[in-house]
């Protein structure tokens, strides 16, 4: 991948840390996509008996995974020790006896890790769901590699990330106010089917769509970026403060985005599955979602 794509972990780490309370308020968006997530994993037929929450938050899928997976134990992860916090405080919220009426399943392990680098053995688990994490990845490979090690054979990854046209507005208002990158990138759907396959995972199904979120003003989109801790963390991103001329041209350009009253923040969301090989080809399966099936490129 470009360096275009380079992101500092450590900065993501902060900043989720940082908006981990301000997280769940701001976090409409986030899940709405795990709603979906939701409905597409209904296709699936699956019964694990460990499924890890790559990427867990404050943890919005957990009580869904739980009621889907009852037998299973399930494994939240998450980057931002403090995400994990405020999820735990939230669980505790339920109270006991609500909590064991409602769920058959132990409360859940939490683990504070990098998808990049994961802390567990290699065929040790039978799921792996990732919500809006794999965008904050620098390429997807060392995060598809460590999912390939630790599933199962036959075991299954389901995944929702952010395509190039996510914020696109917010890139084309920050366009020409100075040399700086402003607005993270993100990797086409395209390649990241690719990868799966150079990963060996096995009939990759992918599929998207475009959400769009609107505003009052540019203030109001950035408070929401900040709320759930999408600050820019690329290497070339501005170091020091912005000016106020360089606001008032931002703003400017976004106001001419302006529709029905309304300023625009789109989000192109890629949504995808593949199961690990066991060992033997492979037929797709019969979930019903299938969009695009993804082969190895043919080399020039």
């Amino acid at each position: 991948m470009s360096e275009q794509f380079h992101t500092l972990k450590t900065a993501i780490r902060t900043s989720f840390e940082n908006a981990a309370h301000s997280y769940d308020a701001a976090a409409v968006l986030q899940r709405e996509i795990i709603d979906r997530m939701f409905e597409r994993l209904s296709l699936i037929r699956v019964t694990p008996q460990r499924v890890l929450d790559a990427g867990s938050g404050t943890g919005y899928a957990v009580p869904k995974l739980q009621a889907r997976f009852p037998q299973a134990q399930i494994i939240e992860l998450d980057l931002a020790h403090t995400m994990l916090q405020v999820s735990r405080a939230k669980q505790a919220g339920f109270g006991l006896k609500k909590l064991l009426r409602t769920l058959s399943n132990q409360q859940p392990a939490q683990v504070c890790s990098d998808i990049e680098q994961l802390p567990f053995a290699d065929n040790s688990l039978d799921v792996i769901w990732s919500s809006l994490t794999l965008q904050w990845c620098n390429t997807p490979d060392a995060a598809f590699a460590e999912f390939q090690r630790v599933l199962k054979p036959g075991g299954l990854l389901m995944f929702a990330t952010l395509g190039p046209d996510t914020l696109k507005e917010l890139r084309t208002a920050f366009a020409g106010v100075d040399g700086y990158e402003h607005v993270n990138r993100f990797i086409d759907m395209h390649d990241l089917g690719d990868s799966l396959v150079q990963h060996g995972f096995a009939t990759p199904v992918m599929d998207m769509e475009y959400l769009t979120l609107t505003y009052e003003d540019t203030k109001s989109v950035m408070q929401d970026l900040k709320g759930i801790g999408a600050h820019n963390n690329m290497q070339g991103r501005r170091a020091g403060m912005f000016g106020k001329r360089a606001w008032l041209q931002v703003q400017a350009q976004y106001e001419a985005l302006r529709s029905n009253g309304k300023l625009p923040c789109t989000y192109e969301v890629v949504y995808g599955h593949a199961w690990k090989s066991e060992g033997k080809k492979n037929t797709p399966r019969a979930d019903g979602s299938q969009i695009i099936e993804f082969r190895p490129r043919a080399k020039p």
